[in-house]
């Protein structure tokens, strides 16, 4: 099983990932992860990528997407995984399929985890930097929605995309990813068109 999750700054995805892969037996790769572990086995990639975090700059996509392919290559990718925070544009989630493709992956489930804006605010408020403003917070929200409702989109014309409420009790919650991504996976796709 191969895993995207998706959902808003706030929303419970780093927590809801690492339960999910040690319940289903996964292999989380958060971003952060990803790129530390390039940095730390000094590849030619890992070097340009620290070269661009040094400067407190974004990894580019390119580089990025090169290093992903690198992670999910290796032997121990083969029993399955679940991808935090990549992709994060529409250019990511296309390179991605081709990755997935490439590598014979092919049971991709994407699970969206929500949450209302007040819930959302109030959340990265508690735990936000010291810097974080209502006004930044929510511009965050906002680059997010920008950035991410198209990856969805794409999504769903292709697989499943299980909406999981994630306001309430983390457990509770982790339970109802778990339920889903348990069901078979032979319906059609959700948004079927009558092809007339």
């Amino acid at each position: 099983m191969q895993i995207v999750i998706l959902g808003p700054p706030g929303a419970g995805k780093g927590t809801q990932s690492l339960l999910i892969a040690q319940k289903l037996g996964l292999i989380h790769l958060s971003t952060g992860e990803i790129l530390r572990k390039a940095v730390e086995q000094d590849t030619e990639l890992g070097r340009r990528a620290k070269e661009i975090m040094q400067k407190g700059a974004l990894v580019p996509d390119d580089i990025m997407i090169a290093i992903v392919r690198q992670t999910l290559s290796s032997e121990e990718m083969k029993s399955g995984f679940i991808l935090d925070g990549f992709p994060r544009t529409l250019n990511q989630a296309i390179a991605l399929d081709k990755i997935l493709t490439e590598l014979n992956f092919n049971d991709l489930r994407v699970v969206n985890i929500t949450a209302n804006d007040d819930e959302l605010v109030k959340r990265l408020m508690l735990r936000g930097r010291k810097d974080d403003t209502i006004e930044t917070v929510k511009h965050r929200l906002e680059v997010y929605r920008k950035q991410t409702s198209p990856i969805k989109e794409y999504y769903e014309k292709k697989c499943r995309v299980y909406d999981i409420n994630g306001i309430g009790d983390i457990n509770e919650i982790n339970d109802n990813i778990i339920n889903v991504l348990k069901e078979p996976v032979t319906r059609p796709p959700v948004k079927a068109r009558n092809m007339e």
